[in-house]
């Protein structure tokens, strides 16, 4: 379906994955890379930025939804930003809890831009591991 739509597709999945839709976005890198048709600056160029747009949504559905959460799971993700603020943001490319560090981040209104640059970095360091074991292999 997306992949029929190119680079935009790949985008739209990485931004897709990083928010409501549960997949894992390596592998339609890895299909993008194995495809042949697009160079791999331009693949990771695509994913990355759909996958760190995906992560500053979370960011901002937390920063403007925090009335949504009970004092009970506030109290909980209190601990978690207290302790480690925004290099919390480090680890937002990891699977099932990555996406909602980013809503606490942004419930707890942690600076934006270090949050950005912090998730991006990891989000990005992450595909670049996907491209180097993909090139490795083949």
């Amino acid at each position: 379906m997306m992949i029929e739509w190119g680079l935009i597709g790949l985008f739209l999945m990485c931004f897709l994955a990083s928010t409501i839709i549960p997949f894992p976005s390596e592998a339609t890198l890895l299909f993008y890379l194995n495809s042949g048709d697009y160079s791999p600056v331009s693949i990771l160029v695509a994913a990355s930025l759909g996958n760190c747009l995906g992560g500053s949504t979370n960011y901002i559905l937390g920063y403007y939804g925090r009335k949504m959460l009970s004092k009970k799971q506030l109290l909980r993700s209190e601990i978690l930003i207290q302790r480690y603020g925004f290099w919390t943001a480090l680890f937002s490319w990891l699977p099932i809890i990555g996406d909602p560090l980013l809503v606490v981040l942004g419930v707890y209104r942690v600076s934006f831009w270090k949050t950005m640059g912090l998730m991006s970095l990891g989000k990005v360091v992450r595909y670049l591991i996907v491209f180097w074991t993909y090139l490795t292999w083949i």
